[in-house]
């Protein structure tokens, strides 16, 4: 996660201030306005107005093309997990139908383990190891709600069947980047192979945050519980499962800044106790996702070659590149079983 300065002076708060009356939210002046920072390329505002907090969530100043069209799915998406066990932020009230796209959420009471443990995680063993369990809970959990409340918001017909050629495609179009030498990447088609012929059969289509890991996750200041899943910019209809091997393709080797986690296999198991989907093939989600991760990060390392990205970030992703693809192969080993 990368923080970004935040021009608050890109928000016209009286307009805002409108908006919110119109919506019946509690009245008077807009104070305690303080960007906040990290993770995202669209900005979040924490603001207070009627004694009530709220952060804002809305495009840049100068939006990418897509910025609209992801908070509008954002905030459809927030909307359906409202009423559900799913821990996510709670969506106060959004303005999709004009441009800029912004809506207003609850403040989550929690803590990014990317930035650091506080008391009484950081001296309680088992409350780390604990944390890494309620991760696998609040995936299952979010597995569980019926996609029927977002219709069209995906595709989930030849979900699984599209991703090796995608992501292939997507290695391709970074030949057109001037410099960059085509991707070195030992075992990538050997990887593009087995999940080719290993692809499961079927699945059961549900709600996928697409980029579920540790630095998205708040956990709760008291204990270790999820207090809300956080940026669901790549969200969509899909297989579930792929978060799962999303999680399990990021887990901390060395558990990183949460000493003590829980094995992959453990996560496995304790995922499967909670939900009624079939992990038989496991290993196939989590090769999946270090292929699919590993062709988004080398992008930069593309990028960099033709002056568009800092050549020490894109050697450190290339490095990274080569660590998935060194996992995959791990989890092509079987290591999962």
């Amino acid at each position: 996660m990368t923080s970004t300065h935040i021009d608050v002076s890109a928000i016209d708060f009286d307009t805002l201030g409108a908006w919110m009356d119109g919506q019946g939210l509690p009245g008077g002046p807009i104070t305690d306005v303080a960007p906040v920072l990290g993770g995202t390329q669209n900005m979040m505002v924490r603001l207070e107005r009627g004694g009530r907090p709220y952060i804002l969530r809305r495009p840049p100043l100068h939006a990418r093309q897509r910025s609209n069209d992801v908070l509008r799915r954002e905030a459809r998406l927030l909307a359906a997990l409202r009423d559900t066990p799913v821990p996510a932020p709670v969506l106060v009230a959004a303005q999709t139908a004009e441009e800029p796209v912004f809506y207003l959420m609850e403040p989550v009471d929690g803590f990014n383990p990317s930035v650091g443990l506080p008391e009484p995680h950081a001296s309680d063993p088992a409350i780390r190891h604990r944390m890494g369990f309620e991760a696998a809970a609040a995936l299952a959990e979010l597995g569980r709600v019926d996609p029927g409340a977002l219709p069209g918001f995906g595709r989930p017909e030849g979900f699984l069947e599209r991703q090796v050629p995608r992501w292939l495609k997507e290695l391709d179009s970074y030949g057109a980047l001037d410099g960059y030498p085509g991707p070195d990447i030992p075992g990538l088609h050997e990887t593009a192979e087995w999940l080719t012929r290993r692809l499961p059969r079927s699945f059961t289509p549900g709600i996928m945050h697409g980029d579920y890991h540790f630095a998205n996750l708040m956990f709760a200041c008291d204990g270790p519980r999820v207090a809300a899943i956080v940026d669901w910019e790549m969200c969509t209809i899909g297989d579930p499962l792929l978060d799962l091997g999303w999680l399990l393709a990021t887990w901390p080797v060395s558990n990183g800044h949460v000493p003590g986690l829980p094995s992959p296999q453990e996560l496995v198991a304790y995922y499967a106790a909670l939900s009624e989907r079939d992990l038989s093939a496991i290993g196939w989600y989590a090769v999946m996702a270090c292929f699919k991760l590993g062709i988004v990060l080398e992008g930069t390392h593309a990028r960099a070659f033709a002056g568009k990205a800092p050549k020490d970030i894109g050697d450190l992703l290339h490095a990274t590149t080569l660590e998935l693809f060194e996992r995959a192969r791990e989890f092509m080993d079987g290591v999962l079983d």
